[in-house]
């Protein structure tokens, strides 16, 4: 593209070249140009302008509509995740001034929480200050991560992120009452975006919110910190019946009885029910694996965002099972 000598008579232009150097004035132009035509093709310009309306005056915006443009630049690039983060750590802090609540808002994307080595976790809120009541966030703008509802998590296949292990995830290792995941309306799978729409929130796990940072629209996560935020300040201790739970734990006792004597007169016939005994191992691994956490609940009356995580995960199931499907492929050899 070539552009000889022309003039524009425009005095928000004029200031701006005027404070750059002779020098650098055309690789500025350059930039300017880029980024305008970027715009035009993604037809942001409506939801620029939004964002500026009530900031500042008409004869700014066209600068303000510069500088957002270019930030449009790098939520192409590899750094807006920590955009990300930062800008809702940012709307959040005012979000809480306005509505005149003490919470303390802090980034801990970069630091490693009660998890080995884990950073999960980008945004902990301490509810009025109280370090003990904490609501941890996780910003995800990536197309990649589903749902992952547990009724259609499969324990035996190769582990990945999904909502539900991300929010346990960051609870367990924020040690946070309550858990929010973010998605960006732009950058969200549309899987999740079907489920959750707006705002969700999942029973035992926690909140999904969808925002729209182009527009400037936090207003389903300010929803969902407030819910959250309601949790935790109004949880109490549930009484369980423990006569109840007997009953159900002696239930699944007797089916693992039941099946390991099926397993017995499967061995008999082994080459022709190698697929079968492997399904039996992997259910009798997976009801001895709840059994536990059974055990567990009954005793402690609640199970912690790290049990649940790990319950969710059933990583120890699958490492089991790997070294049980050897042995049946040497039975059947």
């Amino acid at each position: 593209v070539h552009v000889s000598s022309f003039e524009i008579e425009n005095r928000i232009l004029f200031e701006f070249f005027n404070k750059i150097g002779i020098g650098d004035r055309d690789e500025q132009f350059h930039k300017a140009l880029y980024i305008g035509v970027l715009a035009l093709m993604e037809d942001r310009l409506s939801s620029f302008f939004s964002r500026t309306s009530n900031e500042l005056g008409t004869e700014l915006e066209s600068l303000k509509l510069i500088f957002d443009m270019k930030k449009e630049l790098f939520y192409r690039s590899s750094v807006k995740g920590v955009l990300a983060e930062e800008d809702i750590a940012e709307f959040l802090v005012g979000f809480l001034e306005e509505q005149r609540l003490p919470d303390r808002v802090e980034l801990t994307g970069d630091v490693a929480g009660r998890l080995h080595r884990n950073k999960t976790g980008d945004i902990v809120c301490y509810l009025n200050g109280d370090g003990g009541r904490r609501i941890a966030i996780e910003c995800k703008f990536d197309k990649g991560i589903r749902l992952g509802d547990i009724q259609s998590k499969d324990v035996f296949t190769r582990k990945s992120d999904t909502a539900w292990s991300q929010l346990l995830e960051a609870q367990a290792n924020r040690d946070g009452r309550a858990g929010i995941i973010v998605f960006d309306l732009s950058l969200v799978d549309s899987s999740i975006l079907n489920a959750i729409q707006d705002v969700r929130f999942v029973s035992a796990v926690g909140f999904v919110a969808i925002i729209d940072s182009q527009k400037g629209d936090y207003k389903n996560l300010a929803i969902a910190y407030m819910l959250a935020r309601d949790v935790v300040l109004n949880t109490k201790e549930v009484s369980l019946d423990v006569d109840v739970l007997n009953v159900l734990l002696n239930r699944i006792i007797k089916d693992l009885v039941d099946v390991t004597s099926i397993k017995a007169l499967v061995y008999a016939n082994i080459n022709n029910c190698k697929k079968i005994i492997s399904q039996i191992e992997k259910s009798m691994l997976l009801m001895e694996f709840s059994q536990r956490y059974f055990v567990k609940f009954l005793a402690e009356g609640t199970l912690s965002k790290r049990d649940l995580l790990e319950f969710y995960a059933g990583e120890e199931v699958r490492d089991r099972f790997r070294l049980i499907e050897r042995e049946i492929n040497e039975l059947a050899s």
